[in-house]
Protein backbone atom coordinates (compact mmCIF):
# COMPACT_ATOMS: atom_id res chain seq x y z
CA UNK A 1 0.00 0.00 0.00
CA UNK A 2 2.76 2.41 0.47
CA UNK A 3 4.42 1.78 -2.81
CA UNK A 4 1.16 2.05 -4.35
CA UNK A 5 1.06 5.76 -1.86
CA UNK A 6 4.56 7.36 -3.68
CA UNK A 7 3.37 6.07 -7.33
CA UNK A 8 0.02 8.40 -6.04
CA UNK A 9 2.64 11.01 -5.22
CA UNK A 10 4.63 10.78 -7.89
CA UNK A 11 1.55 10.89 -10.22
CA UNK A 12 0.69 14.40 -8.84
CA UNK A 13 3.60 16.16 -9.55
CA UNK A 14 3.32 14.50 -13.29
CA UNK A 15 3.31 17.88 -15.40
CA UNK A 16 4.74 20.39 -12.49
CA UNK A 17 8.20 20.80 -14.67
CA UNK A 18 9.52 19.97 -17.99
CA UNK A 19 9.57 16.55 -18.96
CA UNK A 20 13.04 14.27 -19.29
CA UNK A 21 12.13 13.60 -22.92
CA UNK A 22 15.08 13.93 -25.63
CA UNK A 23 14.03 17.05 -27.24
CA UNK A 24 17.53 16.85 -29.09
CA UNK A 25 16.34 15.27 -32.14
CA UNK A 26 16.60 11.77 -30.84
CA UNK A 27 13.02 11.77 -29.29
CA UNK A 28 12.30 8.70 -32.16
CA UNK A 29 14.87 6.20 -30.04
CA UNK A 30 12.98 7.52 -27.12
CA UNK A 31 9.69 6.11 -28.30
CA UNK A 32 11.39 2.79 -29.64
CA UNK A 33 12.32 1.86 -26.18
CA UNK A 34 9.15 2.50 -24.87
CA UNK A 35 7.80 0.12 -27.76
CA UNK A 36 10.34 -2.20 -27.14
CA UNK A 37 9.60 -2.12 -22.58
CA UNK A 38 5.53 -2.54 -23.95
CA UNK A 39 6.20 -6.07 -25.58
CA UNK A 40 8.14 -7.48 -22.83
CA UNK A 41 10.51 -9.51 -25.28
CA UNK A 42 12.30 -12.20 -23.90
CA UNK A 43 15.99 -10.68 -25.69
CA UNK A 44 15.02 -7.59 -23.68
CA UNK A 45 18.58 -6.57 -22.85
CA UNK A 46 19.92 -7.80 -26.60
CA UNK A 47 17.66 -5.24 -28.16
CA UNK A 48 18.33 -2.52 -25.91
CA UNK A 49 22.21 -2.60 -26.49
CA UNK A 50 22.02 -0.88 -29.53
CA UNK A 51 20.12 2.15 -28.41
CA UNK A 52 22.30 2.33 -25.15
CA UNK A 53 25.28 2.45 -27.44
CA UNK A 54 23.83 4.98 -29.70
CA UNK A 55 22.98 7.51 -26.50
CA UNK A 56 25.01 6.69 -23.69
CA UNK A 57 26.55 10.03 -24.03
CA UNK A 58 23.16 11.83 -24.06
CA UNK A 59 21.71 11.80 -20.41
CA UNK A 60 18.51 13.17 -21.24
CA UNK A 61 17.37 10.23 -23.45
CA UNK A 62 18.85 7.30 -20.97
CA UNK A 63 16.56 9.25 -18.23
CA UNK A 64 13.87 8.59 -20.23
CA UNK A 65 14.92 5.55 -20.86
CA UNK A 66 15.06 4.84 -17.21
CA UNK A 67 11.70 6.73 -16.76
CA UNK A 68 9.83 4.13 -19.41
CA UNK A 69 11.33 0.99 -17.65
CA UNK A 70 9.66 2.85 -14.27
CA UNK A 71 6.37 3.27 -15.62
CA UNK A 72 6.39 -0.47 -16.45
CA UNK A 73 7.74 -1.30 -12.84
CA UNK A 74 10.78 -2.53 -14.09
CA UNK A 75 12.93 -0.96 -11.16
CA UNK A 76 15.89 -2.91 -12.03
CA UNK A 77 16.37 -1.84 -15.64
CA UNK A 78 14.84 1.87 -14.46
CA UNK A 79 18.06 2.54 -11.73
CA UNK A 80 20.36 1.40 -14.05
CA UNK A 81 19.28 3.66 -17.04
CA UNK A 82 19.56 6.60 -14.16
CA UNK A 83 22.63 5.38 -13.12
CA UNK A 84 23.86 5.76 -16.92
CA UNK A 85 23.07 8.98 -17.10
CA UNK A 86 24.76 9.79 -14.45
CA UNK A 87 27.85 8.95 -15.70
CA UNK A 88 27.07 10.12 -18.55
CA UNK A 89 26.66 13.73 -17.21
CA UNK A 90 29.40 13.19 -14.57
CA UNK A 91 26.89 13.08 -12.04
CA UNK A 92 25.09 16.56 -12.64
CA UNK A 93 21.36 15.27 -14.10
CA UNK A 94 19.19 16.15 -12.05
CA UNK A 95 16.42 14.01 -13.35
CA UNK A 96 18.67 10.71 -13.41
CA UNK A 97 18.58 11.59 -9.41
CA UNK A 98 14.93 12.37 -9.00
CA UNK A 99 13.87 8.70 -10.61
CA UNK A 100 16.20 7.52 -8.34
CA UNK A 101 14.53 9.02 -5.27
CA UNK A 102 11.06 7.67 -7.47
CA UNK A 103 12.90 4.07 -7.43
CA UNK A 104 13.17 4.61 -3.82
CA UNK A 105 9.60 5.69 -2.98
CA UNK A 106 8.41 2.96 -4.70
CA UNK A 107 10.51 0.49 -2.40
CA UNK A 108 8.99 2.27 -0.02
CA UNK A 109 12.49 4.28 1.30
CA UNK A 110 11.11 7.39 1.82
CA UNK A 111 14.57 8.33 3.52
CA UNK A 112 15.98 6.66 0.42
CA UNK A 113 13.86 8.79 -1.48
CA UNK A 114 14.44 12.60 0.33
CA UNK A 115 18.29 11.97 -0.36
CA UNK A 116 18.21 11.35 -4.04
CA UNK A 117 15.75 14.01 -4.40
CA UNK A 118 18.65 16.55 -2.22
CA UNK A 119 21.55 15.27 -4.88
CA UNK A 120 19.21 16.55 -7.50
CA UNK A 121 18.34 19.51 -5.94
CA UNK A 122 22.55 20.10 -5.32
CA UNK A 123 22.57 19.42 -8.96
CA UNK A 124 20.22 21.96 -10.33
CA UNK A 125 18.85 24.30 -7.58
CA UNK A 126 16.20 26.27 -9.32
CA UNK A 127 14.44 23.25 -10.62
CA UNK A 128 11.22 22.82 -8.82
CA UNK A 129 10.53 19.49 -8.90
CA UNK A 130 12.60 17.73 -6.49
CA UNK A 131 11.83 20.69 -3.80
CA UNK A 132 8.31 19.54 -4.05
CA UNK A 133 8.92 15.55 -4.01
CA UNK A 134 11.49 15.78 -1.33
CA UNK A 135 8.57 17.72 0.45
CA UNK A 136 6.30 15.12 -0.49
CA UNK A 137 8.06 12.03 1.06
CA UNK A 138 9.32 14.18 4.28
CA UNK A 139 5.94 15.34 5.19
CA UNK A 140 4.99 11.89 6.71
CA UNK A 141 7.92 12.58 9.33
CA UNK A 142 7.69 16.06 9.64
CA UNK A 143 5.23 18.54 7.59
CA UNK A 144 7.33 21.80 8.80
CA UNK A 145 10.24 20.02 7.92
CA UNK A 146 8.99 19.44 4.38
CA UNK A 147 7.94 23.13 3.97
CA UNK A 148 11.31 24.30 5.08
CA UNK A 149 12.86 22.78 1.83
CA UNK A 150 9.99 24.45 -0.05
CA UNK A 151 11.28 27.82 1.61
CA UNK A 152 14.70 27.10 -0.04
CA UNK A 153 12.62 27.17 -3.36
CA UNK A 154 11.02 30.38 -2.49
CA UNK A 155 14.82 31.85 -2.31
CA UNK A 156 15.77 30.36 -5.60
CA UNK A 157 12.92 30.25 -7.81
CA UNK A 158 10.84 33.42 -6.34
CA UNK A 159 8.33 33.31 -9.25
CA UNK A 160 7.46 29.60 -8.62
CA UNK A 161 3.75 29.37 -6.42
CA UNK A 162 5.73 28.20 -4.03
CA UNK A 163 2.95 29.12 -0.97
CA UNK A 164 0.24 26.96 -3.07
CA UNK A 165 3.13 23.95 -2.80
CA UNK A 166 3.36 24.91 1.02
CA UNK A 167 -0.77 24.69 1.06
CA UNK A 168 -0.62 21.29 -1.02
CA UNK A 169 2.19 19.76 1.76
CA UNK A 170 -0.58 21.06 4.60
CA UNK A 171 -3.59 19.57 2.95
CA UNK A 172 -1.90 16.28 2.33
CA UNK A 173 -1.10 16.20 5.97
CA UNK A 174 -4.80 17.08 7.11
CA UNK A 175 -3.39 20.44 8.67
CA UNK A 176 -6.41 22.46 7.04
CA UNK A 177 -5.40 25.24 9.11
CA UNK A 178 -2.04 25.91 8.12
CA UNK A 179 -3.09 25.01 5.01
CA UNK A 180 -5.80 27.68 4.86
CA UNK A 181 -2.80 29.83 6.03
CA UNK A 182 -1.01 29.02 3.18
CA UNK A 183 -3.47 29.04 0.01
CA UNK A 184 -4.68 32.37 1.33
CA UNK A 185 -1.44 34.16 0.33
CA UNK A 186 -0.93 32.82 -2.86
CA UNK A 187 -1.64 33.89 -6.40
CA UNK A 188 -4.52 32.24 -7.58
CA UNK A 189 -3.74 33.02 -11.10
CA UNK A 190 -0.25 30.60 -10.70
CA UNK A 191 -1.84 28.00 -8.88
CA UNK A 192 -2.54 24.79 -10.70
CA UNK A 193 -6.20 23.32 -11.05
CA UNK A 194 -5.43 20.51 -8.29
CA UNK A 195 -4.17 23.29 -6.26
CA UNK A 196 -7.52 25.55 -6.43
CA UNK A 197 -9.50 22.66 -5.73
CA UNK A 198 -7.65 21.53 -3.26
CA UNK A 199 -7.69 25.34 -1.98
CA UNK A 200 -11.60 25.37 -2.40
CA UNK A 201 -12.05 22.14 -0.41
CA UNK A 202 -9.95 23.64 2.70
CA UNK A 203 -11.76 26.60 2.71
CA UNK A 204 -14.79 24.29 2.77
CA UNK A 205 -13.63 21.80 5.19
CA UNK A 206 -12.99 24.99 7.56
CA UNK A 207 -16.43 26.23 6.81
CA UNK A 208 -14.97 29.58 5.00
CA UNK A 209 -17.88 28.89 2.41
CA UNK A 210 -17.30 32.69 0.60
CA UNK A 211 -13.81 31.66 0.37
CA UNK A 212 -14.57 28.34 -0.97
CA UNK A 213 -16.89 29.62 -3.62
CA UNK A 214 -14.68 32.27 -4.78
CA UNK A 215 -11.89 29.86 -5.59
CA UNK A 216 -14.20 27.71 -7.09
CA UNK A 217 -15.55 30.15 -9.25
CA UNK A 218 -11.89 31.08 -10.24
CA UNK A 219 -11.32 27.62 -11.07
CA UNK A 220 -14.36 27.66 -13.60
CA UNK A 221 -13.65 31.12 -14.93
CA UNK A 222 -10.49 28.67 -16.63
CA UNK A 223 -12.35 25.60 -17.05
CA UNK A 224 -16.28 25.60 -16.91
CA UNK A 225 -16.39 21.62 -17.43
CA UNK A 226 -14.35 21.38 -14.21
CA UNK A 227 -16.23 18.61 -12.31
CA UNK A 228 -14.45 19.53 -8.89
CA UNK A 229 -14.88 23.28 -9.36
CA UNK A 230 -18.57 22.91 -10.26
CA UNK A 231 -19.26 20.52 -7.40
CA UNK A 232 -17.34 23.34 -4.96
CA UNK A 233 -19.02 26.10 -6.37
CA UNK A 234 -22.40 23.93 -5.98
CA UNK A 235 -21.97 22.71 -2.26
CA UNK A 236 -20.65 26.06 -1.09
CA UNK A 237 -23.29 28.17 -2.73
CA UNK A 238 -26.10 25.65 -1.04
CA UNK A 239 -24.31 26.57 2.53
CA UNK A 240 -24.53 29.81 1.77
CA UNK A 241 -28.35 29.68 0.83
CA UNK A 242 -27.61 31.09 -2.53
CA UNK A 243 -30.37 28.91 -3.81
CA UNK A 244 -30.35 29.73 -7.39
CA UNK A 245 -26.99 29.74 -7.85
CA UNK A 246 -26.84 26.53 -6.34
CA UNK A 247 -28.78 24.85 -8.61
CA UNK A 248 -26.79 26.35 -11.53
CA UNK A 249 -23.81 24.85 -10.47
CA UNK A 250 -25.50 21.38 -9.73
CA UNK A 251 -26.63 21.55 -13.18
CA UNK A 252 -23.57 22.28 -14.42
CA UNK A 253 -21.98 19.24 -12.50
CA UNK A 254 -24.73 16.77 -13.53
CA UNK A 255 -24.90 17.68 -16.87
CA UNK A 256 -22.12 19.79 -18.59
CA UNK A 257 -18.72 18.15 -16.52
CA UNK A 258 -16.34 16.17 -17.46
CA UNK A 259 -15.23 12.91 -16.46
CA UNK A 260 -17.95 13.62 -13.59
CA UNK A 261 -18.80 10.52 -11.30
CA UNK A 262 -21.28 10.76 -8.61
CA UNK A 263 -21.56 10.07 -4.82
CA UNK A 264 -24.60 10.02 -2.35
CA UNK A 265 -23.21 13.21 -1.04
CA UNK A 266 -23.83 14.92 -4.37
CA UNK A 267 -27.32 13.88 -4.85
CA UNK A 268 -28.15 14.66 -0.73
CA UNK A 269 -26.51 18.50 -1.30
CA UNK A 270 -28.76 18.54 -4.53
CA UNK A 271 -31.61 17.81 -1.91
CA UNK A 272 -30.57 20.13 0.62
CA UNK A 273 -30.44 22.64 -2.40
CA UNK A 274 -33.95 22.37 -3.76
CA UNK A 275 -35.43 21.86 -0.46
CA UNK A 276 -33.77 25.93 -0.28
CA UNK A 277 -35.21 27.00 -3.08
CA UNK A 278 -38.73 25.06 -1.85
CA UNK A 279 -38.94 22.56 -4.60
CA UNK A 280 -39.91 19.57 -1.90
CA UNK A 281 -40.57 17.41 -4.46
CA UNK A 282 -38.01 17.26 -6.15
CA UNK A 283 -35.65 17.18 -3.36
CA UNK A 284 -37.58 14.19 -2.40
CA UNK A 285 -36.24 12.47 -5.60
CA UNK A 286 -32.36 13.50 -4.81
CA UNK A 287 -32.49 12.02 -1.61
CA UNK A 288 -33.95 8.60 -2.66
CA UNK A 289 -31.46 8.79 -5.55
CA UNK A 290 -28.95 9.42 -2.43
CA UNK A 291 -29.80 6.07 -0.95
CA UNK A 292 -29.52 3.93 -3.89
CA UNK A 293 -25.72 5.24 -4.55
CA UNK A 294 -23.18 2.32 -3.97
CA UNK A 295 -20.89 4.64 -1.63
CA UNK A 296 -24.09 4.77 0.37
CA UNK A 297 -22.12 1.56 2.86
CA UNK A 298 -22.59 2.63 6.39
CA UNK A 299 -25.59 3.64 9.07
CA UNK A 300 -24.52 6.78 9.71
CA UNK A 301 -24.35 8.11 6.12
CA UNK A 302 -27.80 6.42 5.40
CA UNK A 303 -30.08 7.85 9.16
CA UNK A 304 -28.39 11.23 8.02
CA UNK A 305 -30.29 11.06 4.72
CA UNK A 306 -33.29 9.56 5.57
CA UNK A 307 -33.84 11.93 7.71
CA UNK A 308 -33.65 14.84 5.63
CA UNK A 309 -35.99 12.71 3.60
CA UNK A 310 -38.47 13.07 5.85
CA UNK A 311 -37.95 16.87 6.33
CA UNK A 312 -38.33 17.08 2.39
CA UNK A 313 -41.68 14.87 2.82
CA UNK A 314 -42.49 17.51 6.01
CA UNK A 315 -42.14 20.28 4.08
CA UNK A 316 -45.01 19.26 1.91
CA UNK A 317 -46.74 18.67 4.68
CA UNK A 318 -47.07 15.11 3.77
CA UNK A 319 -47.14 13.89 7.58
CA UNK A 320 -47.53 10.30 6.59
CA UNK A 321 -44.42 9.72 4.78
CA UNK A 322 -42.94 12.36 6.82
CA UNK A 323 -43.61 10.08 10.02
CA UNK A 324 -42.81 6.42 8.37
CA UNK A 325 -39.52 7.82 6.94
CA UNK A 326 -38.51 9.60 10.30
CA UNK A 327 -39.58 5.95 12.29
CA UNK A 328 -36.84 4.88 10.14
CA UNK A 329 -34.18 7.08 10.84
CA UNK A 330 -34.80 6.42 14.30
CA UNK A 331 -34.40 2.65 13.43
CA UNK A 332 -31.16 3.26 11.54
CA UNK A 333 -29.55 5.59 13.62
CA UNK A 334 -26.78 4.24 15.78
CA UNK A 335 -28.56 5.89 19.29
CA UNK A 336 -31.43 7.94 18.60
CA UNK A 337 -31.00 11.31 20.90
CA UNK A 338 -33.49 13.14 23.33
CA UNK A 339 -33.94 15.57 20.83
CA UNK A 340 -34.70 12.96 18.03
CA UNK A 341 -37.32 11.29 19.76
CA UNK A 342 -39.27 14.64 21.04
CA UNK A 343 -39.11 15.47 16.96
CA UNK A 344 -40.91 12.86 16.09
CA UNK A 345 -43.82 12.96 19.08
CA UNK A 346 -44.17 16.87 17.14
CA UNK A 347 -44.77 15.49 14.19
CA UNK A 348 -47.38 13.52 15.39
CA UNK A 349 -48.60 16.69 16.50
CA UNK A 350 -48.61 18.34 13.27
CA UNK A 351 -50.26 15.86 11.63
CA UNK A 352 -52.92 15.83 14.18
CA UNK A 353 -53.41 19.41 13.40
CA UNK A 354 -53.81 18.48 9.87
CA UNK A 355 -56.43 15.89 10.54
CA UNK A 356 -60.46 16.99 9.35
CA UNK A 357 -62.17 14.75 12.21
CA UNK A 358 -62.15 14.44 15.98
CA UNK A 359 -61.18 10.65 15.83
CA UNK A 360 -58.26 11.01 13.35
CA UNK A 361 -56.79 13.38 15.34
CA UNK A 362 -57.24 11.73 18.57
CA UNK A 363 -55.20 9.12 16.78
CA UNK A 364 -52.36 11.03 16.17
CA UNK A 365 -52.28 12.51 19.50
CA UNK A 366 -52.64 9.51 21.17
CA UNK A 367 -49.56 8.57 19.26
CA UNK A 368 -47.48 11.44 20.15
CA UNK A 369 -48.22 11.08 23.66
CA UNK A 370 -47.09 7.52 23.63
CA UNK A 371 -43.85 8.89 21.73
CA UNK A 372 -43.01 10.97 25.09
CA UNK A 373 -43.59 8.41 27.11
CA UNK A 374 -41.36 6.56 25.45
CA UNK A 375 -38.99 9.16 25.66
CA UNK A 376 -39.21 9.65 29.59
CA UNK A 377 -38.43 6.01 29.47
CA UNK A 378 -35.40 6.08 27.74
CA UNK A 379 -34.28 9.23 28.84
CA UNK A 380 -34.35 9.97 32.34
CA UNK A 381 -33.52 13.40 31.98
CA UNK A 382 -35.75 14.48 29.69
CA UNK A 383 -38.86 13.60 32.57
CA UNK A 384 -39.76 17.34 33.12
CA UNK A 385 -39.81 17.99 28.93
CA UNK A 386 -41.93 14.96 28.49
CA UNK A 387 -44.57 14.80 31.39
CA UNK A 388 -44.91 18.32 30.00
CA UNK A 389 -45.38 17.66 26.36
CA UNK A 390 -47.89 14.78 27.21
CA UNK A 391 -50.03 17.36 29.77
CA UNK A 392 -50.21 19.59 26.33
CA UNK A 393 -51.51 16.76 24.07
CA UNK A 394 -54.08 15.19 26.46
CA UNK A 395 -54.82 19.01 26.25
CA UNK A 396 -55.18 18.89 22.79
CA UNK A 397 -57.53 16.11 23.33
CA UNK A 398 -59.93 17.15 25.89
CA UNK A 399 -59.73 21.16 25.13
CA UNK A 400 -62.80 21.58 27.68
CA UNK A 401 -61.27 19.78 30.48
CA UNK A 402 -64.13 17.73 31.21
CA UNK A 403 -62.18 14.54 30.97
CA UNK A 404 -59.06 15.79 32.88
CA UNK A 405 -56.96 14.30 30.56
CA UNK A 406 -54.07 16.66 31.25
CA UNK A 407 -54.94 16.85 35.04
CA UNK A 408 -52.43 13.96 35.98
CA UNK A 409 -49.33 15.69 33.61
CA UNK A 410 -49.81 18.74 35.75
CA UNK A 411 -49.62 17.34 38.94
CA UNK A 412 -46.79 15.43 38.53
CA UNK A 413 -44.71 18.01 36.52
CA UNK A 414 -45.75 20.20 40.28
CA UNK A 415 -44.08 17.31 42.13
CA UNK A 416 -40.94 17.53 39.93
CA UNK A 417 -40.02 21.13 39.83
CA UNK A 418 -42.30 22.90 41.85
CA UNK A 419 -40.27 22.44 45.25
CA UNK A 420 -36.83 23.27 43.38
CA UNK A 421 -35.24 25.96 45.59
CA UNK A 422 -33.67 27.84 42.42
CA UNK A 423 -36.06 28.03 39.50
CA UNK A 424 -35.26 29.00 35.90
CA UNK A 425 -37.45 30.81 33.56
CA UNK A 426 -38.44 27.64 31.61
CA UNK A 427 -39.31 25.72 35.05
CA UNK A 428 -41.30 29.19 36.07
CA UNK A 429 -43.61 29.15 32.74
CA UNK A 430 -44.36 25.22 32.65
CA UNK A 431 -45.47 25.84 36.77
CA UNK A 432 -47.27 28.74 35.51
CA UNK A 433 -49.52 26.82 33.00
CA UNK A 434 -49.81 23.33 35.64
CA UNK A 435 -50.90 26.11 37.87
CA UNK A 436 -53.68 27.81 35.40
CA UNK A 437 -54.74 24.44 34.29
CA UNK A 438 -55.49 22.59 37.62
CA UNK A 439 -57.02 26.24 39.00
CA UNK A 440 -59.76 26.25 36.08
CA UNK A 441 -60.15 22.29 36.25
CA UNK A 442 -60.77 22.11 40.17
CA UNK A 443 -62.83 25.58 40.09
CA UNK A 444 -65.03 25.32 37.01
CA UNK A 445 -64.94 21.50 36.43
CA UNK A 446 -64.99 19.74 39.78
CA UNK A 447 -66.25 23.14 41.71
CA UNK A 448 -63.75 22.68 44.34
CA UNK A 449 -62.24 25.77 45.53
CA UNK A 450 -59.96 24.93 48.42
CA UNK A 451 -57.81 22.53 45.99
CA UNK A 452 -58.27 25.65 43.32
CA UNK A 453 -56.83 28.12 46.17
CA UNK A 454 -54.08 25.83 47.22
CA UNK A 455 -52.69 26.21 43.03
CA UNK A 456 -53.81 29.75 42.75
CA UNK A 457 -51.43 30.18 45.92
CA UNK A 458 -48.71 28.42 44.55
CA UNK A 459 -48.96 30.79 41.34
CA UNK A 460 -48.84 34.00 43.26
CA UNK A 461 -45.64 32.77 44.82
CA UNK A 462 -44.18 32.99 41.15
CA UNK A 463 -45.99 35.50 39.65
CA UNK A 464 -47.68 37.61 42.20
CA UNK A 465 -49.44 40.02 39.56
CA UNK A 466 -51.61 37.04 38.55
CA UNK A 467 -55.13 38.78 38.17
CA UNK A 468 -56.85 35.23 38.01
CA UNK A 469 -54.99 33.40 41.04
CA UNK A 470 -55.73 36.72 42.31
CA UNK A 471 -59.71 36.56 41.81
CA UNK A 472 -59.63 32.73 42.90
CA UNK A 473 -58.41 33.61 46.32
CA UNK A 474 -60.91 36.05 46.80
CA UNK A 475 -63.57 34.02 46.38
CA UNK A 476 -65.58 32.89 49.22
Amino acid sequence: MKAIKYLFIAALTAGYSASATAQDGTEADVQAVKDIISKKPADLDKQMKPFYKANKKNAVNLVAFGRAFYEAKDTANAKTYAHHALTASKNKCAPAYILLGDIEAYGDNGGGAAAQYEQAIYAAPTEPEAYYKYANVYRKISPRGAVSKLEELRSQRPDVAVDALIGRIYYMSNDFDAALRAYNKADKAQMEDRDLSDYAMTAFFKQKYDIALDVAKFGLSKNPRHAAFNRLAFFNSTELKKWDDALMYADALFNKSDSAKFSYYDYTYYGNALSGAGQHDKAVEMYQKALQQEDMDNKAKRAGVIKQLSDAYKAQEDYPNAIKNYEEYLNTVEKASANDIAALAQLHVQHANKQTTPEEQAACFVLADKTYQDLENKYEDAAEYATFMRARVNGYMDPDQKKGLAKPYYEKLDQLIGSKENKDATDKARLVESYRYLISYYFVIQDNKETAKQYAQKLLEIDPENQIAKQVMETK
